[in-house]
């Protein structure tokens, strides 16, 4: 058995005055436009960190030297002029965010790399390495971990209130800088409170891995790259634990280039033949599993696929995702593995199903589907059967902000 599951840390914090200039979006949901854009007359934003090459000249190759180093100058500044400081201590932290009426709080740790190799922090997605050796080589250069995790964790009274004792007093900052979603944080240092958290998840015994796949691949690989001697640190993740029966979950829609050499009419045949197909007066917003959405040619559609997911056998041959993938994307659009596969692309339904209709419209897709939220419980069941997801099927909303708190490896 590993070190415990879970370990307080020294955080680098973002200091409270600074904490709307810095905070920024995780680094994966925005194209380097985006980032660019959103960092545009905020020179203390994360993204300068997280995204380097938005500083960087458009013909900058990627992976090269340049990105990182000007990744760790930019962190080291931040910290010289006290925009990002030090914790002399470690400790836990709980982390609410509050957006749309809804609040969702979480613990801060630093969770077990052994205990992720051990499948106690459960996976269930596969990785790119290309991405994997990107983060890899950012931890690295920083010497920090900068992109927390998002786990979460099945439903318990103890610590639902330990971390609701930590939240009565008065937080180490407080910010909404999208103007939307308000990240709050707190401090969790008593000897007390640490060992009865660190000994709560010892018994609840597996977190699982909501968002952040390829940023905990990117801290094991590190940890290989840099050795034993970089610390302890080097051998834990940045995380943060939320309860399950708090988290969000919105559908993640899909848009494909070209019909696979089909006419429009032929395609509406043979979707037609596969799922139960109306047009629809609306945009479509599923209601339910086995119900889909689909726009093309400026019109929007009702599917269904009535009695098709099988009553029994694995999870995931259950999910909508997969009953898309097996009754159209694959049949009908020739779409065999959509991790590799470049006439597909996938939108987060934080971005909502109007912009599935602006890919089309504007030629960036030939057809777009909307889907269902898959439940935390059925992410949960798929990674305790050691089984994995198809790409890119939950989207959490909202997100963790990066800058708020990193753990350093040193």
């Amino acid at each position: 058995m590993s070190a415990s599951l879970l370990a307080p840390f020294a955080g680098l914090r973002v200091a409270p005055d600074r904490a709307n200039e810095v905070l920024a979006p995780p680094y994966d949901v925005l194209t380097t436009a985006e980032a660019r854009a959103a960092a545009d007359g905020r020179p203390e934003s994360f993204l300068h960190v997280s995204r380097p090459e938005i500083d960087l000249p458009d013909e900058t190759p990627a992976g090269a030297a340049a990105l990182y180093d000007a990744a760790a100058a930019r962190l080291a500044r931040m910290i010289e002029a006290g925009v990002l400081v030090r914790d002399s201590a470690p400790r836990f932290y709980a982390w609410r965010m509050e957006a749309a009426g809804r609040a969702q709080t979480g613990l801060v740790a630093a969770a077990s790399l052994a205990a992720y190799e051990e499948g106690r922090v459960k996976r269930h997605e596969l990785t790119r390495p290309t991405k994997v050796e990107d983060r890899a080589r950012h931890i690295a250069a920083l010497g920090a971990q900068t992109g927390p995790l998002l786990l979460v964790h099945r439903p318990d009274s103890e610590i639902r209130r330990l971390l609701a004792e930590a939240c009565a007093g008065p937080p180490l900052c407080h910010a909404v800088p999208d103007g939307v979603v308000t990240h709050t944080l707190w401090a969790i240092d008593g000897a007390d409170e640490t060992h009865a958290l660190t000994e709560r998840f010892e018994r609840i015994g597996a977190l699982y891995i909501a968002d952040g796949h390829h940023r905990a691949g990117a801290a094991q690989m590190a940890a290989q790259a840099m050795g034993a001697g970089t610390g302890e640190a080097a051998g834990r993740l940045l995380t943060v634990s939320f309860p399950a029966d708090e988290v969000r979950i919105l559908g993640y829609h899909r848009i494909v280039r070209g019909l696979n050499g089909l006419t429009s009419g032929a395609f509406l045949r043979d979707v037609g033949k596969a799922l139960r197909c109306e047009p629809a007066d609306a945009p479509v917003e599923p209601e339910a599993p086995g119900r889909f959405g689909m726009y093309l040619e400026g019109r929007w559609y009702r599917l269904a696929a009535d009695g098709q997911a099988p009553a029994g056998g694995a999870v995931v041959n259950r999910l909508d995702v997969s009953l898309l993938a097996r009754l159209v994307l694959g049949p009908v659009l020739g779409i065999v593995d959509p991790r590799l596969d470049a006439r597909i692309d996938f939108v987060g339904g934080g971005r909502g199903v109007a912009a599935l209709a602006a890919a089309v419209d504007g030629g960036e897709a030939s057809v777009a589907f909307s889907l269902y939220p898959t439940s935390v419980d059925d992410l949960m069941a798929v990674a305790d059967a050691s089984a994995i997801l198809p790409p890119k099927t939950t989207w959490f909303e909202p997100k963790l902000a990066d800058g708020l708190v990193s753990l350093v490896l040193s």
